[in-house]
């Protein structure tokens, strides 16, 4: 089979997985949102931020470094597979130091407990990574599926169980453990033929893996800080609840494309990095890339933007309103943010992590005085509004970073994406339409809704864009 074919296949499978995890986690949080108050998930949120930070010093870039150079030596393999442990033991007692300085900030008690068991994050996973690495590496995408969907459905079940039982913010925490557990275990039983390990620890054999990862560590860092110092801020002045309102209305928004965006770009990336000195395919394969992001997501966006103050309530529940205007501002963040995303593969096909850097500190130099200023002013929602205007300046960097790496291509872009941002304002105005005319509150209409908007979408794709044949082609070749 084709390194093509395999990466289609994949696709189908990583598919799969992204459907049944967002079901699990659409589930999940609908029954905690009716068992928690907001701020049990404020306070997860800043257990999430401190894992996130020290979980960038995790792997130094391991994953990108081994796809890159398509890493098979089995003495690099093990040596990194042993320093993936020593860090995380090492990260694992960082955390533990730090955690009367983190309660201290946010002046939360509660917090020292979540992070603490959160720590254990870094105990459980890198036994398991470097087989998940190699399992993406050798395009064993049914292998990587399989083991997520199992971790996803055995970490909901724990997590819903203890929360009725009513352990609260510590449910998230130890249902998320218990899922990563099981996810390891099954890392290492499928992965195993692909790593040999030695009992050898030679950072000479590992060099150009760490000159890769020290660009990833710099940019994780930057990154960290410019796409977390909006949750910093609301956290630390405005309170572990308005964190969590923010923090709900921001997962719900971002949700498409978190869940979407991966699935084409972990299959690219192995594929693309095949073809890292062809500029004309590199170039041909980002364009095709952000075509299918664009009509994936946009009509997601459009119908959530549209549809947000009678889905909001049959989701969350009473009590969840004020996360409705935040909603339809961050998904515009959404919407910028998925246009972006093509260009952090783009990056690492053509071993560039440094433009990765660069772009981070522009956008954080832009983005935590903005932060400031609106947030203490207008509060979550100004922080919300500081949010959308960073992500913009960072798509327009972002783009000067494509040319610099592909040549010409905006024009080309933008003739791609004029139809499903078209067909996508279509289906919001026949949405609003019914909406005006027929009626909006309760589960019946806002199922109208959701179905209106779909068929609208699909239609006007299937007479514009794509035929009912080719899409018959295209499964074909799946």
């Amino acid at each position: 089979m084709s390194n093509t074919s395999k990466a289609m296949n994949g696709g189908k499978w990583i598919t799969l997985s992204t459907v049944i995890f967002t079901l699990l986690q659409f589930g999940q949080v609908a029954v905690l949102a009716r068992l928690l108050h907001p701020a049990d998930f404020g306070i997860v949120s800043v257990s999430g931020l401190i894992i996130a930070f020290f979980g960038i010093f995790s792997n130094l870039g391991f994953a990108n470094s081994i796809i890159y150079k398509q890493e098979d030596n089995q003495r690099v393999l093990s040596t990194l597979y042993y320093l993936n442990l020593l860090v995380g033991f090492i990260i694992f007692g960082l955390v533990h130091l730090s955690v009367p300085l983190i309660v201290l900030f946010y002046k939360e008690p509660r917090l020292e407990p979540v992070i603490r068991l959160a720590s254990f994050y870094f105990l459980i996973v890198f036994f398991g990574q470097m087989f998940h690495f190699l399992l993406e590496k050798e395009l064993r995408f049914r292998s990587v599926a399989l083991i997520d969907i199992g971790g996803g459905l055995i970490g909901t079940a724990a997590t819903v169980t203890l929360a009725y039982k009513g352990y609260h913010e510590m449910s998230l925490i130890a249902g998320s453990l218990v899922g990563q557990t099981f996810r390891t275990m099954l890392q290492i039983i499928a992965g195993w033929g692909l790593l040999k390990l030695k009992w050898v620890f030679l950072f000479r054999d590992i060099r150009e893996h760490l000159r890769f990862g020290l660009y990833n560590i710099g940019d994780g860092l930057l990154g960290f800080v410019q796409g977390n110092s909006d949750n910093i801020f609301i956290g630390g002045l405005l309170g572990v609840e308005q964190l969590g309102y923010y923090t709900i209305a921001y997962q719900l928004a971002i949700f498409p494309i978190t869940k979407l965006n991966p699935i084409i770009l972990q299959v690219a990336y192995p594929i693309l990095a095949k073809m890292k000195d062809n500029v004309a395919s590199l170039r041909g394969s980002y364009l095709k890339i952000l075509d299918f992001i664009s009509y994936c997501n946009m009509p997601l966006l459009a119908g959530l933007f549209i549809t947000a103050d009678s889905v909001i309530p049959l989701i969350y529940g009473p009590g969840w309103e004020e996360t409705i205007h935040l909603i339809r501002i961050f998904i515009f963040v959404s919407l910028l943010t998925c246009i972006s995303h093509p260009m952090y593969t783009l990056a690492f096909t053509r071993g560039k992590p440094n433009l990765l850097f660069y772009l981070n500190l522009g956008t954080l130099i832009v983005k935590i005085p903005i932060v400031y200023v609106l947030g203490k002013y207008m509060g979550v929602t100004g922080a919300a509004l500081a949010l959308l205007l960073a992500t913009l300046f960072n798509l327009m960097a972002n783009f000067v970073v494509v040319h610099k790496l592909i040549g010409p291509f905006f024009s080309d872009f933008l003739r791609n994406i004029a139809k499903p941002a078209l067909f996508s304002l279509i289906m919001v105005g026949v949405v609003l339409a019914y909406k005006v005319t027929v009626g909006n509150d309760g589960i019946g209409h806002t199922a109208v809704q959701v179905i209106l908007g779909g068929l609208t979408y699909a239609g006007l794709t299937l007479a514009f864009k794509m035929s009912f044949a080719e899409i018959r082609n295209y499964q074909q070749a799946m």
